[in-house]
């Protein structure tokens, strides 16, 4: 059996240098972009500068569809309402769009 004194040291920790057996180096995370880069940043429209996106039909529909389902769950889904809670939806996010222009 082995004393202590008999066995070799343990390697020291080198600031670096990696051997074939030990952990492979951990990879950064890259950095993140600087907000004014022109990858990140929305080109400017023509007009006026409004950097919104425009809505898409199907997306206004999403949105009419979405205010329909809350009035509707606001009165517990009682029957007969449909149409109105629909005519109200669409008046309510079209007002709201007209609103962000």
């Amino acid at each position: 059996m082995a004393k202590a004194k008999d066995r070799p040291a343990p390697a020291a920790k080198s600031g670096g240098a990696r051997t074939a057996g030990s952990r492979p180096i951990e990879a950064r995370k890259p950095a993140k972009a600087a907000p004014d880069t022109p990858e990140i940043r929305q080109p400017e429209r023509e007009s006026g500068g409004d950097t919104r996106p425009e809505l898409s039909p199907e997306e206004v529909y999403k949105l009419i569809q979405q205010s329909a389902y809350f009035k509707a769950k606001a009165r517990d889904f009682a029957p007969g309402h449909e149409v109105q809670d629909w005519i109200e939806a669409e008046q309510e996010v079209r007002r709201r769009l007209e609103g962000r222009a």
